[in-house]
């Protein structure tokens, strides 16, 4: 078994969890791989690190059999978007706030690495979107989470006509239209009062920003829709981001094609927890506090 690490370097005590997960791989022969930013910060990890194991990023993901991701969400969020070029598995153990999308805790870090050791965890697919702007030359936006069309730098509100399946659906004007998968709809997506999708769902899901009517309301469709967005400002561009954190500009007015793609994102799952109890722990979902201190004596 090969093991890829990537980690967020700007993270608290980062070096140290990394130099723990080593040096249990060391110690149960098991190879690995470092990215550069990590080989160039060694002096921090108090650890040998192997010379040969050192690798682009670019090798990293295609030797590596399954990629651990050291960080938070947008860490994840990053490491994914590589390993699913390549088709590997990734698994996030979080060293960052809310930690939605990792497997883990860094407080779980043996128990994680008994389960790769032992394959004892199964690989789960997670649908992604792509998005093509019909009007621009431009590569290909992939999208794990969201595909977001903003305002941009414009103090005001742009116009956004949507169609599904070659049916038009409606115009409204907004700050923009947040396009989720459902694991991204715990994200940028709920907070504009999108759905809670499980991540095993097959639909995609339309959340206007700030829609200035209290008709336009969040809607879901089957993953197999071709959705079509024309948006139009006044302002001199037009802003597009996938996972808020490939942006992308156009002059207005554009229009943006969205699908699911045909190749699923892989994440590592181990026994560890499952979608509900992180629902309810990270996101507090369903918690009501007269239950949960009931029995509390006073």
């Amino acid at each position: 078994m090969k093991i890829g690490i990537v980690a967020n370097i700007t993270k608290e005590s980062v070096m140290e969890v990394v130099a723990a997960f080593i040096k249990k791989l060391k110690q149960n022969n098991i190879d690995y791989f470092l990215t550069n930013s990590l080989h160039e910060t060694k002096d921090k990890i108090k650890i040998a690190i192997d010379d040969d194991f050192v690798v682009d990023d670019n090798e990293l993901y295609q030797l590596s059999e399954i990629i651990i991701s050291f960080g938070g969400d947008g860490t994840m969020l990053a490491t994914a978007f590589n390993a699913h070029k390549y088709d590997k598995p990734v698994l996030g153990i979080n060293l960052g706030k809310l930690g939605f999308l990792v497997e883990a805790d860094v407080s779980q870090l043996d128990v994680v690495f008994d389960a790769i050791k032992n394959k004892n965890y199964t690989i789960e697919e997670r649908m992604i979107i792509e998005g093509d702007c019909t009007d621009y030359k431009c590569e290909k936006m992939i999208a794990i989470n969201d595909l977001v069309i903003d305002k941009g730098g414009w103090p005001k509100m742009i116009e956004l006509t949507v169609w599904v399946d070659g049916e038009y659906v409606t115009t409204f004007t907004a700050d923009g239209l947040i396009v989720a998968t459902p694991t991204g709809s715990t994200g940028y997506s709920i907070s504009v009062g999108g759905p809670i999708v499980n991540p095993q769902a097959d639909v995609i899901t339309l959340s206007p920003i700030s829609p200035h009517s209290l008709t336009v309301r969040p809607i879901v469709l089957p993953s197999s829709s071709e959705i079509v967005i024309k948006a139009d400002s006044l302002h001199k561009d037009l802003k597009v981001n996938c996972d808020g954190q490939r942006s992308y500009s156009f002059p207005p007015p554009m229009e943006i094609k969205v699908r699911k793609s045909e190749k699923s994102l892989k994440l590592v799952h181990t026994s560890l927890t499952t979608y509900f109890e992180t629902l309810r722990k990270k996101l507090l979902w369903g918690i009501d506090t007269r239950y949960s201190n009931k029995g509390n004596k006073k």
